[in-house]
Parts: structure tokens; sequence; C-alpha cells
């Protein structure tokens, strides 16, 4: 019984052209846990009013942060890929949710190896439904189809591993080290908050005001984005000994006109730079990967707010990307993985 890593992240437009970039949008959008509406509504709002509307702006947008080898995110999680595999004694194969490095050849790649026992590692701290619940999904879609005789481990959301949130600390730590700053703002990326009621396994407990994340022993909250996201920021500020009043956590990205998880990120730039604040720092925990919603949205739009209503210095905090000590987490979550087998069948 051969062992064997799928790493999986979001995915990429295989170019910031407008034709892969729309390419690449229907797909996501389509997505019944990104867009989660009935199907005609779905196709109603995606094919009829974004892809004819948003792949332009959206590749313009692309074309600002995309690397002469490719795009950032699809570089960032292949160096990631390359040493996780130096750290481990088995295959370990990347592939994207969205996108041509799709889920089926990454698994495919394994199985060519001879793994017949594949975990995936969704490169995200935080559970969510439109991020590690859809690759989940399709991946049993796609072992049930086409793999058979492959027998699929899930990797639970890892927000609160001590050695994933001591590497958060370490990079916000060193980005910030001999820096003046008056606020860290901690933002995720935002999801509708019928999400949050959705995944709600006690079917009706979570009350969406801000309570509930913070009781302890709650069984929603292995389910709960929002409850992962908070409890990341108090552990990190806990980490770097943050004082309360000088960090908070915000949400950004949101589409359409239904209730989004709040504080919304540009909001909170704006408030706070017309109240004063001069020197602020941010960093994207939902993200491990630099990706547009990091490199553009954050890192030159938020800017740009901040700098219109008065802030002065501005500091982006870069995901883990490819950081060796964020490679150990990951790598030690799959030689935990093993062992464990191991130890199952001895």
């Amino acid at each position: 019984m051969k062992k064997g890593i799928l790493l999986v992240n979001l995915g990429s437009p295989d170019s910031p052209n407008p034709k892969d970039v729309k390419k690449y949008l229907g797909e996501f959008l389509m997505d019944e846990r990104v867009i989660d509406v009935p199907l005609w509504a779905r196709n109603l709002l995606v094919k009829g009013i974004i892809l004819n509307t948003r792949p332009k702006a959206s590749a313009k947008a692309y074309q600002k942060i995309w690397w002469e080898e490719g795009s950032p995110l699809i570089v960032l999680s292949e160096r990631l890929q390359e040493k996780v595999k130096s750290k481990v004694e088995f295959p370990v194969e990347l592939a994207m949710r969205y996108g041509s490095m799709t889920l089926k050849k990454g698994l495919q790649e394994l199985v060519d190896k001879g793994c017949t026992e594949i975990k995936t590692i969704p490169l995200y701290p935080q559970f969510a439904m439109a991020t590690t619940e859809t690759i989940d999904v399709k991946v049993d879609e796609l072992v049930a189809e086409f793999f058979p005789q492959v027998t699929i481990t899930r990797t639970p959301a890892f927000y609160q591993r001590k050695d994933y949130i001591k590497a958060l600390s370490n990079s916000i730590a060193e980005k910030l080290d001999g820096l003046d700053y008056e606020h860290i703002l901690f933002s995720y990326h935002g999801v509708p908050e019928r999400h949050i009621r959705k995944s709600d396994i006690t079917n009706g407990n979570c009350k969406m005001d801000g309570k509930c994340c913070f009781k302890k022993g709650s069984k929603q909250h292995e389910f709960c984005y929002r409850h992962q996201c908070e409890i990341t920021t108090v552990n990190v500020a806990k980490t770097l000994g943050l004082k309360n009043g000088t960090y908070s956590t915000t949400f950004q990205s949101r589409l359409g006109f239904d209730p989004w998880l709040q504080p919304y990120t540009d909001r909170t730039i704006e408030r706070m730079g017309k109240a004063g604040i001069k020197k602020m720092a941010i960093v994207t925990p939902a993200f491990v990967s630099d990706c547009l919603e990091t490199l553009e949205e954050i890192a030159m739009e938020g800017e740009e707010i901040f700098h219109e209503v008065g802030g002065n210095e501005f500091t982006v905090i870069p995901c883990l990307n490819d950081r060796d000590d964020f490679a150990q987490v990951i790598a030690d979550m799959a030689k935990e993985w093993a062992s464990a087998e191991n130890l199952q069948t001895t």
C-alpha cells in the first residue's frame, strides 16, 4: 500500500489574457459551492452577466501581478511542493481545484507512481464551503469514477496547529521587525453569511452575532469559517504579544448584494485612515500563497484607499508561500498521517 500526498490550491487562469480569464472564471463561479444558488439563477448571474462584463477587468488585474514565470499562485505552490517533497519519503503532487492543473491529473500522477493511499491537503488553514469542501466533494467524485482502487484521507482545517501559528507569527514578526506601526489588520477572504449557516452542523446554533465564535466546545466550530478566522487572529496576537486595540479581523472580496461576513476590509481601511491611523500593516491568513486577492486587491487597491484618506505607511505582509517553516508544517502533517497509518497496520 504505497502512500502519496496531493497538495491542492485554488487555481489560476493559464494567462492574463481575457479569454483565459473568462474560461477560468466560468469554471470557478459555476461551482455550486462558490455561488450556492439554483442552477438557473447561477447560469443567469454567471453566464448572463459576470462573464460578459468581468473578464476584461479581471484580466487587467491579473496583468498587474503576473510574473515572468507565470501565475504567482501557481509558481509559489510549485515551490512549496518541491520543498515538501524534499522533507518526506513518499510522492507529493500538486493540483488546483480550478484551471488546467486539475485534480484528476494530480490523482493520476500519484496513481501512476503506484500510490493507493492518498492524503489530500487543501492549502487552506480554515475550512470553508467554497474552498475545502468543494475540493473534498470533487475528489470523492473523481475517485468513485476513475480511481476506485484508491483510498483517500482528508485533512481537517489546520488553523489551530501550533506549528502553523508559529510560522504565521514568524512571518509577521520578520516583516514588521524595526517598523513602527499603529494597527495590524488580519484580512480574510469573505464568504456570504449563508455559507456559515449552511456549514453549521448543529442546525441553527450559530447566531451570526460574533459571540458564539469564542465559545469553547461548540460542535459547529469544526466547520465554521468565521470562528476559525477569529481564532487564527487570537492565537497569532497572543503569540506576538499584541495589545488589544492594535489589531482587528476583517473580510475581503465580496460579490453580489447578499450580506457577507463583516467588517469589510476595504471599508475598515478607509475608516481607520479617516480616523487618523497613519501606519497600518495588513496580513492575509486565509491565503497561504500570494495571488490576485493579496497582490492586487490588498497590496494595490488597499494601499490606494489608505493613502486617499490620509494614511502614510501601508505594510503588506507576504503570505507564507514557500517559507521553510511552512513547508515543514505541511511535511509534518504528511508524516503524522503516514505514521498513524503504519501503526494501525502493525
